[in-house]
């Protein structure tokens, strides 16, 4: 009942075809891929070698080499093996991934946004060396233990997202919920890690446990309109005439990459997220 266990297999015709790199190129945005496997202490975002440091009451995680590198990288897998890793939290040695990296989001994605990130990391420079090893608590030791999280937590291709069959809305539902993982971030997480559905969106303790996360929901979020929330996400700049900071200027980097369309489909959802009081700290 815990082993890792992959959805897909080798020669899936889902992912049959060649990817589109322009579109792929929009996936690994919207995704906020860069903001995490890139290689620390440089410049470039798409030197993805991995190894920056997520700390968290669990344990410091290193995101592993994503770059097409063969032997330290991704080079050598298929489409499925992406596939799976994103879908299924599973590796190509199948084992386990750590919830630190938010397959229980990206496992709603769809097979052509899959392919076509695939087809687009194939693109990217290789980088060889890999990321130092995770160094997780005690219990989170035993990689089998991810398996028991996830019977409790993780239900492999579903999704938070409301769709209420307003294209724009719609979109922004994928784009929230799915591949920029906004609530990975935005909510607050109960004793194992997991978010807890009745603080999503509502803000939370910073996973690296550095500040909060602020409320995002209707709550704190009325005064702001659709083209405020969509200029944050392309200028960082806030209604109040400030600045968004920390790790969102990060998301930002990658959101102001996107059509203005992607934008506004993002603040129209956010603009219908429910108002939820922020929990405390």
């Amino acid at each position: 009942m815990t082993a890792a266990k992959p959805l897909f297999k080798d020669q899936d015709r889902q992912f049959e075809g060649p990817g589109d790199l322009a579109r792929g190129e929009l996936v690994f945005a919207a995704g906020d891929c860069a903001s995490c496997h890139a290689t620390p202490g440089q410049p470039d975002r798409l030197r993805l070698g991995g190894g920056m440091a997520l700390a968290s009451p669990f344990g410091t995680f290193r995101p592993p080499n994503i770059s097409s590198d063969a032997v330290d990288g991704i080079g050598a897998w298929t489409v499925t093996d992406l596939a799976n890793a994103l879908i299924s939290g599973v590796s190509p040695k199948r084992d386990h991934y750590y919830p630190t990296f938010p397959y229980t989001s990206f496992t709603s994605m769809t097979p052509d946004d899959v392919k076509d990130l695939y087809a687009y990391l194939k693109t990217l420079p290789k980088v060889s060396g890999r990321a130092p090893p995770h160094d997780p608590a005690l219990l989170f030791g035993i990689r089998r233990s991810v398996g028991i999280w996830k019977l409790l937590f993780f239900r492999q291709r579903s999704t938070a997202a409301r769709l209420d069959r307003d294209i724009v809305h719609d979109r922004g539902a994928y784009l929230v919920e799915t591949l920029s993982h906004c609530a990975e971030c935005h909510s607050t997480r109960n004793a194992f890690g997991a978010i807890k559905p009745d603080t999503r969106f509502a803000g939370g303790i910073d996973p690296q446990g550095t500040g909060f996360v602020p409320n995002i929901t209707q709550d704190r979020m009325r005064g702001w309109t659709e083209n405020d929330i969509a200029t944050m996400l392309k200028t960082g700049e806030t209604p109040n005439h400030g600045r968004v900071g920390s790790s969102m200027a990060d998301v930002v980097t990658n959101t102001a990459m996107l059509p203005d369309s992607d934008r506004q489909a993002i603040a129209r959802y956010i603009k219908g997220l429910r108002p939820i009081a922020t929990p405390r700290p």
